[in-house]
């Protein structure tokens, strides 16, 4: 089962977010980002925080569903090979 981004992720709100994953590790494998819309770069640094928190227990992140604003963000801050892009 995949974790679901919110259309949503701010400053404001990223980590609530990041914790919230965190919370639900097993289901951070997959994220799910088809309902993202609105976004800055913190929604990176949380997805490069689950990512290293699942590389600490040998599991990968794989993004589904990734608008073309977050691959190009991620490739903006160098960023968009750690994140499957």
């Amino acid at each position: 089962m995949a974790f679901s981004l919110p259309a949503s992720v701010t400053q404001e709100t990223a980590t609530q977010l990041e914790t919230e994953g965190l919370r639900n590790l097993a289901s951070l494998s997959s994220i799910d980002c088809s309902q993202l819309k609105d976004f800055d770069s913190t929604v990176l640094a949380v997805l490069l925080a689950w990512r290293k928190k699942l590389q600490e227990n040998q599991q990968f992140l794989f993004i589904e569903h990734a608008p073309e604003k977050l691959k190009v963000l991620a490739k903006v801050y160098g960023v968009s090979t750690l994140l499957g892009f």
